[in-house]
Parts: C-alpha cells; sequence; structure tokens
C-alpha cells in the first residue's frame, strides 16, 4: 500500500523545497500524509472542475502546480466559492500538495520542459542562486552502532545529494580512550587506555540541520561522548536555479519560432515583440507569468525571451534594449510541466493511476 507520505516525499526530493521562491506556499496544504493513496491527479489550478474530477474519480491527492490557499485566510465557509470546493475535497478524502517554484525551477521541472518542447541545447539557468550552506558531519562509532546511529543521522537530514538520498562514506579504523574514574564507558574500563575497533561515518547535510544530526547521532550512540567533527564546506553555485537559456542549433526568424512554439505548446496564439524577419538563435524562457526575468535574458544576450505573459511596460522594455519576446500564455507555458509530472508520478509509482486532468482548460480565449 502506497501512502500520501510517500508520494510527498518523492515530490520534496524532485523539487525541493528550498528551490521556491521565499513568497510561495509549497508542500503538502491539505489532507493527512498518512492516508493510502490508489490515484494521483495532476493540474495546472484547483478548480471547480478540476476539483469536481477529482472526487468523480475518487483520487485520493491532486497535485495542483498553482498552491491552494495562497494567501493567509481567515475563514473557509461554504459561503465562499473556494470554501465551498476545498470543503468538498476535504469531504471526499482528497489531499492536495503543491510544488509550484520549486518545481519551475528543479531539473526535470517545468522550465526544462520547456527547453526540450523548443529543442534547445547547452542549456543553462538562466538565474544562478547559491545554494544552501552545508556542512560534513564525520562521527567515529564502533561496529554495533554503526547502522543504528547512520540510521539516525539519515532521518534527521544528513546524506542528502541531489536526487541521492542516505549518502556516506564508512572507513574502519582503531579509536584509542582513556577514561577518568568519573567516567562509565560502554567499551572496555576506565583508568586504562583502550583500543577500540571503530568507523568513521562521515555525511553531508544543511548548515540548518547540523544541530539536529548532532542530537541524533548522540541518542543513537552507546558512548557516553562520542566524538564527531563538523566541517564547513564551501557554498557552490547551484547547479539548477532559475529559469533556463539555451541554444536553438541554427538560427531561425523570429516569425518561424513563433510558429513552432505555438505549435510545440499547443497554444491558442503567441504575441510576439520584435521585428517577425530578425534572426534568433539563443533563447531565454521562463514560465508563467516571469518579467522580472527579463534583465536576466537582457544580460546573458539572448535574442530572445519566452514567458507566458508581461505587463506592457515590459514589453516596451524589451523593444527598448533589442530584445524579442514570446508570449503563448502562462496556461501554455506551465500546462505542459503538468503533463510531464503525471508521467514522471506514474514512472515512480507504476502500481498507482495518474493522470494530468482531463476537465483542465484554458480559462482565456481568443476571438
Amino acid at each position: 500500500m502506497t501512502t500520501i507520505a510517500e508520494v510527498t516525499g518523492f515530490l520534496r526530493q524532485f523539487a525541493p523545497p528550498r528551490l521556491a521562491a521565499s513568497w510561495d506556499n509549497v508542500g503538502l496544504l491539505l489532507g493527512d500524509d498518512a492516508a493510502p493513496v490508489e490515484s494521483i491527479l495532476t493540474c495546472l489550478t484547483v478548480t471547480p472542475e478540476s476539483a469536481a474530477e477529482a472526487i468523480l474519480e475518487r483520487v485520493e491527492l491532486i497535485v495542483t502546480h498553482h498552491p491552494i490557499l495562497f494567501r493567509p485566510t481567515q475563514r473557509l465557509t461554504a459561503a465562499m466559492p473556494e470554501g465551498r470546493m476545498l470543503l468538498s475535497l476535504a469531504k471526499a478524502g482528497v489531499a492536495v500538495y503543491s510544488p509550484h517554484t520549486a518545481f519551475d525551477n528543479t531539473a526535470g521541472g517545468i522550465n526544462d520542459v520547456l527547453a526540450q518542447r523548443l529543442q534547445l541545447t547547452h542549456v543553462q539557468p538562466l538565474r544562478r542562486q547559491d545554494a544552501p550552506n552545508q556542512c560534513k558531519v564525520v562521527v567515529f562509532v564502533p561496529d554495533s552502532d554503526l547502522a543504528r546511529v547512520s540510521d539516525a543521522i539519515f532521518v534527521a537530514g544528513a546524506g542528502q545529494i541531489g536526487q541521492y538520498r542516505e549518502c556516506s562514506f564508512r572507513l574502519a579504523g582503531t579509536g584509542t580512550f582513556f577514561g577518568s574514574d568519573a567516567t562509565n564507558p560502554s567499551v572496555g574500563q576506565k583508568g586504562r587506555r583502550e583500543e577500540v575497533s571503530e568507523w568513521r561515518l562521515e555525511a553531508i547535510c544543511p548548515e540548518t540541520s547540523v544541530e539536529r544530526v548532532i542530537g541524533a547521532l548522540r541518542a543513537a550512540h552507546s558512548y557516553e561522548a562520542p566524538a564527531y567533527d563538523i566541517y564547513p564546506l564551501q557554498p557552490e553555485r547551484d547547479r539548477i536555479g532559475q529559469g533556463r537559456i539555451g541554444m536553438m542549433t541554427e538560427s531561425i526568424t523570429l516569425q518561424a519560432l513563433s510558429t513552432s512554439v505555438k505549435q510545440a505548446l499547443h497554444a491558442a496564439h503567441v504575441q510576439v515583440v520584435g521585428d517577425a524577419r530578425r534572426s534568433v538563435q539563443k533563447v531565454a524562457v521562463a514560465c508563467g507569468a516571469a518579467g522580472e526575468f527579463l534583465t536576466d535574458a537582457v544580460q546573458q544576450h539572448a535574442d530572445v525571451f519566452l514567458t507566458g505573459e508581461v505587463r506592457f511596460h515590459d514589453c516596451l522594455a524589451a523593444q527598448a534594449q533589442g530584445i524579442a519576446l514570446l508570449l503563448p500564455g502562462h496556461y501554455a507555458t506551465e500546462r505542459c510541466g503538468v503533463e510531464a509530472l503525471a508521467d514522471i508520478l506514474q514512472h515512480q509509482f507504476p502500481s498507482l493511476r495518474v493522470w494530468p486532468s482531463r476537465r483542465e482548460t484554458d480559462p482565456l480565449w481568443t476571438v
């Protein structure tokens, strides 16, 4: 039996919350993570239509890109449209998880999907960011404690490297100690020097988790005074970052690229800023409403910046700075990621039913 906690645990590894914007609201937002799950629906936004689909199909978990309860809520009643929708989901036992901007930015997330749909090469983050400070924790343990201590530090947050968890290094050696009369050693005797076969166990962990990891290893260790070291590691630039920038295999006109984008994203239309005849090759992308990345695209000498929507004055700014804009719409730049996420979850949990909402549509239409 698969639980919601197992699915959300995978989602936190795949799209770590640390990649989310500071203003965002990501994670499990509704439901009991101990509940079993057999069906998952992905969607761009929880709407009355997608909520009704989940309830009708007896879904236990909705993974929505846009969070519910995005702003602080003082009351949730059936008198309000959002209240009716969320209360109906809660009554039906449907949990809701949102990865939002963490999914935008992660490896294999929406911005990577956009880059793949455009067949970009040499893809890099559009805006790099500092990775969180990391430390290496080293502890010396007797053979009898090795499994117990390593399990404890993994649970406390150590051993995560990218998409891998429970990462560590172990090296056998010999430890010595001389206990005073006030000691009560669990191995050997006090009042004389002892030599003990031990393991050097080391794992990295976020700086913010060090105290929790040390507490866990102390609780699991059989020694009165376990020996351990903490090494701060040199910060590195995050390999993921926000947005993406890459190259098309050859230069084409802005007109041709806009037509290709419309087809690749199944967009109803693509708004364009720039001369349709200009030649473009270096493309920056950022899903949704990402006008704040226009400056980054200019600084990295992109020929064109693709995002879902921007303000009118951003269009004027792009025109003045000589960079083209492609705007296929908020829905078109993110729905492709929702569909990809359903495939990812289905592959990870083959015994479950997973699909992108069939009722979800773009609320905008063109005449």
